[in-house]
């Protein structure tokens, strides 16, 4: 190009076109697909949602709580998310402080609840069973939770305590790796095991 040649719009605009064609290509295109195919072939479980199935069709997944209110059930952390529970669109906590008395009267009321669905479970309720958690979509509940509600779900269903208690411990999960998290129970996992209780 000579010094002297005027600068054209269309000289400039062809080469900034081309750039964004080319990477329009292989960023909005060939990465994409090439992440999806490789994250298809090395963790495909993961990569479509880590869904539970039953009788092959899709229940639930593993990574988000599903609200569970019969009491024959066991129940999950409640959920701060809106307009329904677990709605992982509107992922998030409730944002109210220790402090805040919106937060103590939900909690109150959340202990009122479970004291009235069990009057005879004298025991002091888990905390996880009337916070939310930072996403408010947990599936999972610690192994105390769970063995706070065997009792009533034992009477419910007209099973042994024992028989529960060994389902809670069959579907509790360790620490992984042996010492990152605590112990946890998948909500999900441990009412499809007691719907297959006979």
């Amino acid at each position: 190009m000579n010094a002297l040649e005027p600068i054209t719009l269309s000289r400039l605009l062809r080469p900034a076109a081309t750039l964004l064609l080319i990477l329009t290509v292989l960023t909005g295109i060939a990465y994409p697909f090439l992440v999806t195919g490789l994250a298809q072939l090395a963790f495909p479980d993961q990569a479509n949602g880590s869904l539970i199935r039953r009788d092959g069709r899709p229940v639930g997944s593993a990574l988000i709580g599903q609200a569970f209110t019969g009491p024959g059930y066991f129940w999950g952390r409640p959920s701060a998310t809106a307009p329904t529970p677990y709605n992982a669109a509107a992922s998030g906590g409730s944002n109210l402080g220790p402090r805040n008395p919106a937060l103590r009267a939900a909690v109150a009321a959340r202990v009122a609840a479970l004291r009235a669905a069990d009057p005879g479970n004298t025991a002091p309720v888990p905390v996880d069973l009337v916070t939310a958690s930072g996403s408010g979509l947990d599936p999972h509940i610690s192994p105390a939770a769970a063995e706070y509600q065997v009792a009533r779900v034992a009477r419910v269903r007209g099973l042994e305590p024992a028989r529960l208690r060994a389902l809670v411990v069959q579907h509790t999960q360790r620490r992984q790796f042996g010492m990152l998290g605590e112990p946890r129970v998948s909500v999900l996992q441990l009412n499809l095991g007691l719907d297959a209780l006979r």
